[in-house]
């Protein structure tokens, strides 16, 4: 297991108290001063430039939050579990070696709120793992988080939950004490690399089964990852037997890394309550592990924290367990939480070719950024877990024609970005409406020479598209997917300059505005990939405009005018809905 994690954490609560006073002060309108605050810590500069970046970067995504002070692949918290022998523990508070029942025998372990002591409990005479508050002067925010984590893990009762003892204070100092898990965690585990897929199988399962009876109590665990599964030796307990049966693989090939051990789901420090209740945690700030976080729960855009976003976080859990990282593992936590909210995952066969097509799926199900792609449930990724080793068919590969139309018309992870696109895409409508229009006044008015029609078309889209890039940019960010939007959009300008250029070219052989018509093809093709990158409703006005193609063609008098119109309802009608979503996340228009 890892050493000391003194330094780590301590940089992680100086962070995360500089981040939320920058916040308070934003919140307040004043200046957030990042630079004095800087140069005030120079030891934590470069992070903290690089984490208030990402404030306003995730801006883009809807309402916003700093980004959580966590490393990208976290540190291995040892929790309850026991150190290794040889390895130093990290300095506690100052606190006696008698404190009320309990006799400390070692500092196991430390988090940003709590100390984790090995402690061996009068009367009864057995160990336990004892929590205290790391700060003895804690403030009463912190006092009430930390005894709504005993409380919160008090309640649940399950063989996969490392349970709690005991909760009290001792001369005003609030604490708890959980079942001292000998053993080690798997994240230790997948630090020697993966699993074999039916083992991480398996061991997901169980901790699904876990997770799903928190759910049932009414509690989010939020903080999901390899690190808070820790792996109790079961060696010579009865249950022993069953545990090896059940992670030994089929092929004959037995694993011995997992057959000693039973998960146990810990830290419920950042758990939630399903149902009402004010939120513990400070205000604006980003909580759980970038690898493993939902989408929902670091964007407020994004929705709200459900059931599904354990089954997102359990989905991560399996992905690392296959291929011995994270879904998402980028240099900083800044482009982590980005590569989480705008990327998809690389497949898991990609990276291991031995893990199966049927769990490959389910992994990528619980991935899925939208949460209603997910499982609804723990349980129900627990049973298609069981399904796959048992050699039965899972859900996953079920979905009839119905679903496939769904899931065609639905908005995809990234059609959030459209909120910095609304106001802009209202103004593209009346821009297109007007240069059709003029369009159509000159042939009207009997204007035979191409030229006109081509400087109007080349000089009035080029204008006008360098006008919209730069709003855009000054509005914030530009996102990846941005830019590929853009490039499909540059291409559609390209195109319909190049029909006048044909159409001059061919001249007198070919009429002005004769191949007009096809400027309809080329905007519809253009949302035709808007469909696929953002949301299938695309594909509605995709075909409006490729249906106005053919009046075009047979009224020629006033086919610039309709194309004008369809293409200025088909941007006007989706940046309103789009505009109005932004101002209800508190976003600024754009101009």
């Amino acid at each position: 297991m890892n050493g000391p994690l003194t330094t780590a954490d301590d940089r992680d609560s100086r962070l995360a108290e500089l981040l939320e006073a920058l916040m308070e002060r934003k919140r307040r309108g004043e200046p957030a001063e990042v630079e004095q605050a800087a140069r005030e810590n120079p030891d934590l500069a470069d992070e903290l430039r690089q984490l208030w970046a990402a404030v306003q970067v995730v801006g883009v995504f809807g309402r916003t939050s700093p980004v959580p002070p966590t490393h990208d692949r976290p540190p291995r918290s040892p929790s309850t579990v026991a150190l290794p022998q040889g390895a130093v523990a990290p300095a506690g508070p100052p606190l006696p070696r008698r404190f009320g029942d309990y006799e400390f025998l070692e500092q196991i372990g430390r988090g940003g709120m709590g100390v984790v002591f090995k402690a061996r409990q009068d009367g009864l005479d057995r160990v336990v793992a004892l929590k205290v508050l790391r700060n003895t002067e804690a403030s009463e925010g912190e006092a009430q988080r930390f005894r709504h984590e005993a409380e919160t893990a008090a309640r649940l009762d399950h063989p996969n939950i490392v349970p709690v003892y005991d909760v009290g204070e001792v001369e005003g100092q609030p604490y708890f004490t959980m079942k001292f898990v000998e053993g080690t965690t798997l994240a230790r585990l997948i630090d020697e690399g993966p699993l074999p897929p039916r083992e991480a199988a398996r061991c997901v399962a169980l901790v699904a089964h876990a997770i799903q009876h928190a759910h049932q109590k009414g509690t989010l665990h939020r903080d999901l990852k390899p690190s808070n599964i820790l792996l109790n030796r079961t060696v010579g307990q009865s249950e022993s037997r069953a545990v090896v049966e059940s992670f030994a693989s089929t092929d004959g090939a037995t694993d011995r890394r997992m057959d000693s051990w039973t998960p146990l789901v810990a830290d419920f420090g950042l758990a939630k309550r399903v149902a009402g209740g004010e939120s513990l945690t400070a205000t604006g700030i980003i909580l759980g592990t970038p690898p493993y976080m939902p989408p929902e729960q670091a964007s407020g855009s994004r929705g709200r924290p459900s059931p599904a976003s354990d089954v997102y976080s359990l989905g991560a859990i399996l992905y690392e367990c296959l291929t011995g990282r994270p879904p998402f593992q980028g240099a900083t936590s800044v482009d982590t939480l980005l590569m989480v909210l705008d990327q998809e995952p690389v497949s898991p066969r990609r990276l291991n070719p031995k893990v199966d097509r049927a769990l490959e799926l389910i992994c990528l199900k619980c991935l899925q950024k939208q949460a209603d792609l997910r499982y609804q449930s723990a349980a129900e990724l627990a049973d298609d877990l069981e399904k796959f080793l048992r050699g039965d068919r899972p859900s996953v590969w079920s979905g009839g024609l119905g679903d496939v139309i769904g899931n065609l018309l639905r908005e995809t992870h990234h059609a959030p970005v459209l909120e910095n696109w609304g106001l802009l895409w209202m103004w593209h409508s009346l821009v297109i409406f007007l240069l059709c229009a003029v369009t159509n006044w000159m042939l009207w008015q009997d204007y035979r020479d191409h030229l006109p029609y081509l400087a109007l078309w080349s000089v009035g889209l080029i204008a006008w598209g360098s006008i919209f890039w730069w709003l855009r940019r000054r509005g914030g960010p530009v996102l990846f997917v941005e830019r590929q939007i853009a490039h499909a959009w540059a291409a559609g300008i390209a195109a319909s300059i190049a029909i006048f250029v044909v159409e001059w070219l061919l001249a007198p052989k070919v009429g002005v505005l004769t191949l007009s018509p096809i400027l309809a093809v080329f905007a519809g093709m253009v949302f035709v990939v808007k469909a696929g990158m953002l949301s299938g409703v695309f594909y509605l006005p995709a075909l409006a405009l490729f249906l106005t193609a053919v009046p075009m063609a047979l009224f020629p008098q006033i086919g610039p005018l309709l194309f004008g119109a369809v293409s200025a309802v088909c941007f006007f009608i989706p940046g309103l809905i789009y505009h109005r979503r932004s101002l209800q996340h508190g976003q600024h228009p754009l101009p």
